[in-house]
Order: structure tokens, then sequence, then C-alpha cells
């Protein structure tokens, strides 16, 4: 949809500056600043994101009359430069209008010097800025509207369709012969984790896409009640199949049982057939859209699968076959609610006592919901700030880019400027600065490629030449999630058009183009590594506590409920630890690239961030479980279970002390399983089909990978014999 709206903005601007009968450079400038004015504001709401656009023009008109003016002011133009990036750097400390005004200063700053604004042009290039931003405005307000409603739609018809994908692997799953299986499992996780991506991003914009938090709230649990039973569904279908048991889609941990290339299930005839048959069912519930099933096969089809949480008709067959099966009607259980919540009321007619009941459950869970709490706000102070150090930073790289810009070309050093600026975009340490300046110079030698070869295919065609900027664009805003180096492939492929077209181009001023952004990245790194450093180790330390403790909390949290305490806000508490992970899987990035020298630590960091993967999923089940607590009739409060979430408490903030370098007295404890410290008054351990037995293992794998964080930051483990394991 970016890529969209910046191309139709682009668009617009060049229809109607053509129709004014402007020159070529006004095209290329009015392209420029439609673009510039259409990915910078980034706000949810429209009034918000209409109030940005029209502070927005006044911005960019003040920067290219300074840009005009200072043409010729060698120094004070320079001096003028540092001073805008310092300030459109800090300017991100408030938030997303803020981010947008500096955004836009300093691209149209930039734009005034690729076109070679003089105050004579000035006139012309106000028109040109007044029809950009026009242009952008109608093309956001009208032709492609945003909305955090119509956002928060289109990420529940993708949550929709990747969940549909994931239960089309796991009918692949079920048949793969040896040859097969890889590729299997590789799509498994893949689909696992873009379907875990997607409720976090419907997380995110929950707040402000619903009319109330109680909305909010309920889409919230159904979301997460469909991902984690999805994801239950294709661990006890990987177990089926295979002698060594799974318990999580984190198979990338060093000696994690991969399944056996047989598959048991096949020597299970009739069973496995209906196996197949019912996840091409579970497949239909997911994928329609219909909220009225009366009459329907498909009404009959979801009753008998709710059916098999009863444990009704269930086929004979292995006890790891049936417990698919029953995995298999908590995920259709889960569809329900999903679909309760997205398409509203269903039809009852058709209802079973199975359905029936998970529907009261349904209303009961309803009763109990309650609002989503307010995030923390950041109280960091002075240059302890990010954004404060980052300007700092940036100005100071830019400083020497500029120097040693000129060095290289009087005519094209802002080239290196621009490129110590984006790679200090989104970025918090020396690390991230070095790999995505050598992900932009990657790209960049790659789009000069393209470039040379796109510029002898256009020639003197103008309106050819433009219609491949507009691709350009679009695969830059398309590629921008997936892959820095590709984005950075299409801007430079794009530069090369925008030469062409100013009638500048040549192959000397490509490859101009790949030293400056060689020593913008170095200028980058410098700045990066010696003013305010914020080290790689230091940031992950940071991220890696805070993990800890959105565990810590969330466990905690979980198991107090389960064992009679009070009620919490569960699934925002086990968001905040998915949000906390993801950003610490992205400050990791610098230690896991290929380009890391030191592979012991890359494979630490790998390692640490898989266990906390695996930690956060049986988080995330057991908050799911407590949640229905209240209304569920598959289990109960259990006091015994206090015990547990304590020691595992007590392993976390020892394993976080350890972290803060904060002195704590003890070592992480390990040993007795939790089925040894459940049973010490000789109660028996649940049958192996129920839910307490379900939380007694999700309980067991959460202390294991504690106490395997624990070892791999050399935390002090102390440990017993086991008695009894699940």
């Amino acid at each position: 949809m970016a890529g969209l709206r910046t191309v139709g903005a682009i668009v617009l601007t060049l229809v109607v500056l053509a129709l004014l009968g402007t020159s070529v450079t006004l095209l290329v400038a009015g392209a420029m600043a439609a673009m510039v004015s259409t990915f910078a504001i980034r706000e949810k709401e429209v009034r918000g994101q209409a109030v940005t656009l029209a502070l927005g023009l006044p911005v960019a008109l003040a920067a290219v009359a300074l840009g005009a003016l200072l043409h010729s002011r060698i120094v004070a133009g320079d001096l003028f430069f540092i001073a805008l990036i310092f300030g459109a750097a800090y300017a991100r400390r408030f938030g997303d209008r803020g981010t947008a005004l500096g955004l836009i200063g300093f691209q149209v700053y930039f734009l005034s010097l690729f076109v070679h604004a003089t105050a004579a042009t000035l006139p012309e290039l106000f028109l040109t800025l007044a029809v950009a931003f026009a242009c952008s405005a109608v093309v956001r307000f009208a032709v492609f509207p945003d909305s955090p409603e119509r956002t928060l739609s289109r990420l529940r018809e993708a949550f929709r369709a990747r969940l549909a994908q994931l239960v089309a692997t796991h009918r692949e799953l079920v048949d793969a012969g040896p040859e097969e299986l890889d590729g299997v499992l590789d799509d498994l996780r893949r689909h696992t984790a873009r379907l875990h991506e997607t409720a976090l991003m419907i997380q995110g914009r929950l707040e402000e896409g619903t009319r109330d938090a109680t909305t909010a709230s309920l889409l919230q649990r159904r979301i997460a009640d469909a991902e984690i039973a999805a994801e239950r569904l294709g661990m006890t279908l990987l177990n089926a199949r295979s002698a060594e048991r799974t318990d999580t889609l984190t198979l990338h941990l060093p000696h994690a049982p991969v399944p056996a290339t047989g598959n048991r299930m096949q020597s299970e005839g009739d069973a496995v057939a209906t196996l197949r048959r019912d996840l091409y069912a579970l497949g239909l519930l997911v994928a329609r859209r219909a909220p009225g099933d009366r009459g329907t096969a498909l009404a009959h089809v979801r009753n008998r699968l709710l059916g098999y949480r009863d444990e009704e008709d269930l086929p004979r067959g292995s006890m790891a076959v049936q417990d698919a099966f029953r995995a298999l009607g908590e995920a259709a259980r889960a569809v329900l609610g999903l679909r309760l919540a997205l398409d509203g009321p269903q039809d009852e007619s058709d209802d079973t006592l199975a359905t029936a009941r998970s529907r009261e459950e349904f209303d009961a869970e309803d009763l109990a919901i309650v609002g989503v709490e307010e995030e923390e706000e950041d109280t960091r102070t002075g240059l302890q700030r990010p954004t404060t150090r980052a300007a700092f930073q940036v100005a100071a790289g830019s400083a020497l880019a500029i120097v040693g810009g000129e060095f290289l070309s009087t005519q094209r050093w802002y080239w290196a400027v621009l490129t110590c600026w984006v790679v200090f975009l989104n970025t918090a340490s020396t690390g991230e600065v070095l790999v995505k300046g050598y992900r932009r110079l990657l790209g960049t030698v790659l789009g000069v490629i393209a470039g040379v070869g796109l510029a002898g295919l256009v020639g003197n065609h103008t309106w050819t030449a433009f219609a491949l900027v507009l691709l350009c664009v679009f695969g830059m805003f398309f590629t921008a999630p997936l892959s820095y180096a590709l984005m950075s492939f299409f801007v430079t492929a794009m530069l090369g058009l925008l030469y062409t077209l100013l009638n500048t181009y040549s192959v000397a001023t490509l490859v101009l183009r790949i030293e400056e952004t060689a020593l913008g990245a170095a200028c980058g790194i410098i700045a990066a590594a010696l003013v305010l450093p914020v080290h790689t180790d230091r940031r992950t330390d940071e991220h890696l506590s805070t993990v800890l403790e959105r565990l810590r909390d969330a466990v905690s949290a979980a198991v107090g409920q389960l064992s009679g305490g009070p009620s919490a806000d569960l699934l925002t508490l086990a968001r905040d630890l998915d949000t906390a992970l993801n950003d610490l899987r992205g400050s990791t990035q610098p230690l896991v690239h290929p380009i890391t020298p030191l592979r012991v630590r890359r494979q630490t960091a790998r390692y640490l961030v898989a266990l906390l993967e695996t930690c956060a999923y049986h988080a995330r089940s057991l908050a799911a479980t407590a949640e229905v607590l209240p209304s569920s009739r598959s289990v109960a409060a259990d006091p015994r279970l206090e015990r547990v979430g304590r020691r595992i408490g007590q392993n976390i903030d020892l394993i976080s002390a350890r972290v803060k370098e904060e002195p704590a007295d003890g070592e992480v404890e390990a040993g007795a399983s939790i089925a040894s410290l459940l049973d010490a008054d000789g109660s028996p351990v649940p049958p192996s089909h129920t839910v307490a037995f379900r939380v007694l293992r999700h309980l067991q794998r959460l202390d294991e990978g504690v106490v395997g964080i624990a070892r791999a930051l050399d935390v002090p483990v102390t440990g017993r014999t086991r008695r009894k394991s699940i």
C-alpha cells in the first residue's frame, strides 16, 4: 500500500506538472518531492496525517529556499546542512510527527542540492513543491485512503490467510516422504513465524483500529488463541509421525530432536485418512468468511471437529495420533472464536452440544475481558535518550562525510552525507550501523550495474525513463521490509534513470556514487564508534534484560492465576514479551550476520534467541490457558503450581541480575522436574490427554529453557537427580 500510494502521488504530480509545461528538471524535483511527502508520514490517524502534511509544506519550502540561497556559500551551506541533520535526527523524540517533519526538511534540502536550485528558480520550485504536496494529499486521502480501521481490517484478513497457509502445510506434513520432509519443515517454521509476525502487527494496531478497549482485548484474545492452537497442532502432527517428541517449532536449537525420516502415521490406515480429511475441513473453516453456515456440510464438519475436544468419535489410533485429533478440536474451537470476533454472530441452529459448549465458553470469556493497558513512556533524559545520542552521532558523521565527499567530488559530495544519514535510521548500536552500511554498499554496487543497463535502454525516451522510475519506487517500498540491500538496489537504479533525465548520466557518475556511498557508510561507522557509542553487547544486554523481565512477568502472572491467584491481563503481558523478543532479535542481527568474524558469539546469540523463542511460546500457551480458567470445565486451579512459578521466577531473576551485572546471591536451581515438585503429596500426574498435563509440560519445558539460558550465559547452576519427567 505504501508503494502504491507513493507511485500514485508521483504519477499525479508528473501529470499536473506536464500539463503546466514545466521542464524535465522540475518534473524530477516534483517526483522526488511527491515521494518524500508520501513516505515520510507514518501517523496512524487520518487527522494526524493531514496536520503533518500541512505542516510539511512550509518546512519543505523553507528547506528548498535555504538550499538555493546557500548554494554559492559553501562554508555557510555546509554548517547549515549539519545543523539541519542534527535537528532532523533530534526531532524523532517528538514521535511520528517530529520524525516526518525532520525527514521532509532533510530530504527537500537534499533535493535542492540534487537539482542545483538557485534563487532564480525558487518561484518555480515553490510551485512544484506545492503541486507535489497537493497531489500527495489527493492520493493519500482520496485514491488510496488509509485509516487505522482499514489497516487493521487488512491485517485481520492477512492473519486469516496466513492461518490458512499454515493449515495447508499441516496437510502436507501428514503425507511428506523422507525426501520432502526437510522442505515441509522449513515451510512449517516459516508459516508459523509469519503467523506470529502478523499477530504482532495486529497487536500494534488494536488501540487505534477498534472502537473501544474491550473490542481490542476481545480480538487480541481470539488472535492469540488461534495462533497458539495452530502451533500446537503442528507440533502434535510432528509427534505423531516421529519417534522423537517435539515441544516447540524452534527446531534450529543445537541437539533439538528432528523428526525421523520415517512416518509412523502411515501404518495407522483409516485414522490418517480421517486426519487428512479433517485438516482439509479445518482449512475450509479458516478460509470461509460468510457468517451463515446453517444447513451446510461445513457446519456439520465444524461440529465434528469440535467434538474431538470432548473425546467424541475419536478415531482409533496411537496415543500420538489421537492427540493430533484433540489438537484439531482445539484449533477448530480457536477458529470458531476467531470467526465470531471477525465476522460477528453465527447461526446456531445446527449446533451440537460440543459446539454450544464452546460458544458458552466464549460468552463467559467475553464478560471477563479487560481493556489494554497504556504503554510505558521512555523516562530517559539528556544524552541517555536515543534520539539525542543519534543526533550527535549523525551530525558528527555527516561533518566527516562532507569533508571527505568534497575531496571525491565538489558536485556530488552530498551522496556521502545521505548515506551517513540513512545508516543511522532505525539503528541503535555500532554493530547495527556497520551491518546497515554494508548492506547499503552492496545494494548500491548492484544498483549501479542495473543503472548502467537501464540508462542504455531508455536513451532519450523521457516518459519511458519515468515509467521505469515508478517501477523502481514501487520495488523500493515493496522490498524495504524484506531486505535493505534490495531497497538500496532499487534506489540506486532509480538514480541512474534520474541522472539520465537530467542529462548528467555517465558511468563515471555512477562509479562515484559507489565511492561516495562507501565513504558515507565509513563515516557513519566511525561516528557510531567514537561519538557517544552504544556497543552491540550493551544494546543486546539491554534487550535481553527486558525480555527476561517480560518473561518473568508473563510466567508469574499466568502461574499465579493457574494456582488460584488474582486475574491479570495475561495476553497483554504475553504480547509485551513477544515485542521485547522481537527487539532482541533485531539487536542481535550484527552478531548473527554472515560477515561477523566471531563464530562462537554468533552461535551463542542464535542459541539464546532460540531458547527465548521456546520459552515465549510456552509462556503464551500458559497465558492462554490461564485466561480461560474461570470458564473452563477441563482445567482447574492448582495451588501446588505456586511453588513452580516461584522457582522459575527466582531463576529468571538470577539470570537477569547477571545480565545487568548486579550482585545476586544463589544459583539457578535445576534438576528436580516439575512432576517431582508436584507429586510430593502423592498425587498422580494427570493423564497425558488432559489440559492439566499440557500445563505441566509447558512448565517443564519452560523450566528447562530457563536453565539452558543460564548455562549459555555462564550463570551458576545447581541441580539434583531427576525423579520424574513429563
